[in-house]
């Protein structure tokens, strides 16, 4: 289970970067105007993708050890 877990997050974080990187190009100077629909596309789009970012370190974290519990079962 936990290896499919990590292939959706890589998954999720790579469209996420993909989604980054048409952002930073459509921002740039001198590129096309986007219409308001195209802005509300991109902006929900990149909603999604900082949710799952923020879900992907949330579960990361789950996973990591806490130092001053470990502290604590070795004393």
């Amino acid at each position: 289970m936990s290896t499919l877990a990590d292939g959706i997050e890589a998954v999720q974080l790579g469209m996420g970067e993909e989604l980054l990187e048409h952002a930073r190009e459509v921002l740039t100077p001198g590129a096309r105007a986007l219409s308001a629909t195209e802005h509300r596309w991109l902006a929900s789009r990149l909603a999604e993708a900082l949710t799952d970012a923020a879900r992907v370190a949330e579960s990361c974290g789950q996973r990591i050890p806490d130092p001053q519990e470990e502290a604590a079962d070795h004393a």
